[in-house]
């Protein structure tokens, strides 16, 4: 009896458990469609105080899958019938001319043929891209591809070259061709409403629409590091012509941006991270940039993390591409993106119609960076046979898993063209900075095949000076002191702290 007694209590309790269970998960659905209804609700409260651009008795358009117009008003539609008829060939060329008459003089008429023939491709249409965009437009490029994922919210119209307050929530890409078919309906557009990726670089590069024209041109309006880098190094590797724009943000200074050789981008954030993240690539120089060489000071803008009161601030958020995205905010001064994205477009189009333009060389330290290669490698092989008891043979055919572009990565991003020691900035080598416990050799095959490489890695070495890399290699790589023994404690926290940073930015280096 109490068995039974027992399994019913059990049973009950069971019961209550699942009934509890499947009443919160009734509640947290409610609560959940309740919270999507408010979201949808405060986008079309926010639509609804957008003045309409059409007749007073027609309807406010309303929002399609990408959240733009899904209804065009007269005008747009005028201008699309136009641009059908210019670019079917129904429109007089002599008004095109008229229009562009200025760059014909300027650029001469073959050089505007060259431009009007050219196919421009643009990354990123936010407010760098989309000036850049229409200053392309304007001055005679005719077949431009667009490339961004994004949506134009409130926050953009600060900085964006076309976007109006009816342009909020559509695609990027579409308001920059709605616009500037307005004003030059004779250009072609090619909209790709998706992020540039590693595995889509073939598809989103590729010749125009069948014709087998390859990009005269590409514009980098990409903030994101990661995607930034993968477009550079795409570029260089296919000989792609590309200039990229780095950051306007928190810049105020128009007097200070900049055309230079990525090798010489020394004062800015992001052209910085990426010359770093492209050195380990083995990309050095070659790609013009586009930067500020104005300095961060006491006063001027900086980027902060987002108070969590900001979180509960605002609706305008509800119209961004992913929700609850503010994590951190950008100050930008809506005037600078326009200058870059300008600089930009007058480069492209001073290089395809060959007008004559120079842009900051790179630093000639290839030959540095060679000897740097060769120290390292003498380095190596002096080590092994202090190893192994001096014997000349073990080192025949050593290699080092390091390029001339890793020194230059080194050198000038991680220790700044000085010595970690002194700060000297003559005469400098790479030095190991800790004797090894173990062998150093790596051996692959035998006989004739086989293959001698050492294990070294970019976190082990330190810029020195030759003088201070002679007596660290008889001190400590081949004596029997520590570094510990020989510097200041100040130095040693010095050097680790930047032989760390080396091995955050090492794992970006192809395997």
């Amino acid at each position: 009896m109490s068995s039974f007694l027992e399994r019913a209590t059990s049973s009950s309790k069971v019961h209550l458990a699942a009934t509890a269970i499947a009443s919160g998960a009734v509640v947290a659905g409610a609560i959940l469609g309740y919270q999507r209804l408010q979201r949808e609700e405060r986008i079309h409260q926010l639509k609804d105080s957008i003045p309409s651009l059409i007749d007073e008795g027609e309807a406010l358009r309303r929002l399609n899958s990408f959240g733009g117009a899904s209804k065009e008003d007269k005008e747009d539609l005028r201008n699309e019938l136009l641009a059908r008829r210019a670019q079917a060939g129904d429109y007089d060329d002599e008004l095109i001319l008229e229009q562009l008459a200025r760059n014909r003089v300027f650029l001469t008429p073959e050089g505007l043929d060259k431009l009007r023939n050219a196919f421009v491709i643009v990354v990123g249409c936010g407010g760098v891209g989309s000036h850049c965009t229409a200053a392309l437009a304007r001055s005679g490029v005719s077949k431009i591809r667009l490339i961004d994922f994004d949506q134009v919210t409130l926050s953009s119209l600060n900085r964006h070259a076309v976007a109006t307050l009816a342009d909020v929530g559509s695609p990027k890409v579409y308001c920059l061709k709605r616009r500037l078919l307005a004003i030059t309906p004779w250009v072609h557009f090619d909209l790709r409403q998706e992020k540039y990726w590693d595995q889509a670089a073939d598809r989103l590069l590729e010749p125009w629409n069948g014709s087998g024209q390859k990009p005269d041109y590409i514009v980098d309006a990409i903030d994101n590091i990661d995607t930034k880098v993968s477009l550079l190094k795409y570029c260089h590797d296919h000989n792609l012509p590309v200039i990229s724009s780095m950051g306007a943000g928190c810049k105020s200074d128009p007097t200070r941006i900049i055309v230079g050789d990525i090798g010489t981008s020394t004062d800015d954030g992001l052209s910085r991270a990426t010359r770093r993240r492209l050195k380990l690539l083995g990309v050095t120089k070659g790609i013009p940039t586009i930067y500020s060489t104005e300095k961060t000071g006491e006063g001027k803008a900086e980027l902060l993390p987002l108070p969590e009161d900001e979180f509960q601030k605002g609706k305008v958020g509800d119209l961004g591409v992913l929700p609850d995205f503010r994590v951190r905010i950008l100050p930008v001064l809506g005037t600078m993106p326009a200058v870059f994205g300008y600089t930009a477009a007058n480069h492209v189009i001073l290089s395809v119609t060959g007008y004559p333009h120079d842009y900051l060389p790179a630093k000639g330290r290839e030959k540095m960076y060679e000897g740097l290669l060769a120290a390292v490698q003498g380095g190596e092989e002096k080590v092994l046979r202090h190893m192994t008891g001096g014997d000349p043979s073990i080192t025949l055919g050593l290699k080092v898993p390091i390029t001339a572009a890793d020194t230059a990565f080194l050198v000038e991003e991680i220790f700044k063209g000085r010595s970690a020691i002194t700060g000297l900035t003559t005469r400098l080598t790479l030095v190991r900075w800790r004797k090894p416990t173990s062998s150093i050799l790596i051996r692959i095959g035998e006989g004739s095949d086989e293959q001698k490489s050492s294990n070294i890695k970019l976190s082990d070495l330190v810029c020195m000076t030759k003088e201070e890399g002679i007596r660290h290699d008889k001190e400590v790589l081949r004596g029997d002191k520590k570094p510990e023994d020989i510097y200041d404690p100040d130095t040693l926290e010095k050097v680790e702290a930047l032989l760390r940073d080396t091995a955050k930015y090492e794992k970006y280096r192809p395997s």
